[in-house]
């Protein structure tokens, strides 16, 4: 008769640990997050020593058990739990039986510019957790090289912003806490020509992409949904451009309208590069 596996016990300081970093104030100092879902955790299996735990069912361990190999061949110490002590830790209304903790991954913005990045999407002010992991998925599905996030942006290991990126937290640099001021400085400095995106803005992406001007390094600066770019902000850069409505909506959402942005400056930058 096969013996039952062992379980990490609810009361284990280990699942007391992980429970903490739902808040921010303990993420910060420990500089660890959660990654939830196969998705997820295996992005961070993949990337070097950045996942250091993995709680899992016995369930979801047998279901994925090629995430739990490579969770264990990264270093990182795997802990069988009920489904109890899972929903415990974990952030979601209907947890998917793996939860990883991982260490911070921002990058410093001075090694962001080093890189020369050809394109880049800055959040401004972005508050809401859930546009700014979907923007950081665009962005990497987009093939851009950097995400900078202001000071006044939410917080990159939010649970919501990393769910809405589906692994891409893992992809590419990210730059925090960064003034937009010092952001617009360094990429302008960097050779990067500085677009801001707004529904009101006086260029039309569609005219910008018929004159020729988007093949060259581009940041992109994305505002707050609900209030958009102050004008301290638009004044920053060297266009201020709106996305076309050519049917009745009234507006773009944010991350669609930052898809739209980023896919339009990637495909100029390659029909440049093609030339």
């Amino acid at each position: 008769m096969v013996a039952a596996p062992e379980l990490i016990s609810s009361k284990s300081p280990r699942v007391s640990a992980a429970r903490r970093l739902a808040k921010r104030n303990f993420r910060g100092k420990e500089r660890l997050f959660l990654a939830e879902g196969p998705q997820a955790v295996r992005e961070a299996a993949g990337h070097g020593k950045t996942l250091v735990e993995l709680f899992a069912t016995v369930d979801a361990a047998e279901r994925y058990a090629d995430i739990v190999g490579e969770a264990r061949e990264a270093g990182a110490r795997v802990h069988l739990a009920d489904e109890d002590v899972i929903a415990d830790i974990s952030t979601t209304v209907t947890p998917q039986g793996l939860v990883g903790v991982c260490r911070f991954l921002d990058t410093p913005f001075e090694q962001i510019l080093a890189a020369r990045p050809r394109l880049v999407a800055v959040l401004a002010n972005v508050r809401d957790p859930g546009n700014a992991g979907t923007v950081l998925r665009c962005a990497d599905a987009a093939g851009a090289d950097a995400v900078i996030l202001t000071d006044g942006s939410v917080d990159l290991y939010n649970p919501k912003s990393v769910r809405a990126s589906v692994g891409s937290h893992f992809h590419l640099p990210v730059a925090v806490g960064v003034p937009v001021e010092e952001a617009v400085a360094g990429l302008k400095a960097a050779g990067v020509r500085i677009l801001a995106a707004d529904g009101s803005g006086a260029d039309d992406l569609d005219t910008e992409l018929d004159q020729g001007t988007m093949g060259t390094p581009t940041a992109w600066i994305f505002g707050n949904e609900a209030w958009g770019l102050p004008e301290e902000t638009r004044a920053l850069a060297d266009a201020v451009v709106r996305v076309p409505i050519h049917g009745r909506a009234e507006s773009l959402n944010l991350a669609t309208a930052a898809a739209v942005c980023l896919y339009a400056s990637a495909r100029a930058q390659r029909a440049s590069s093609t030339r």
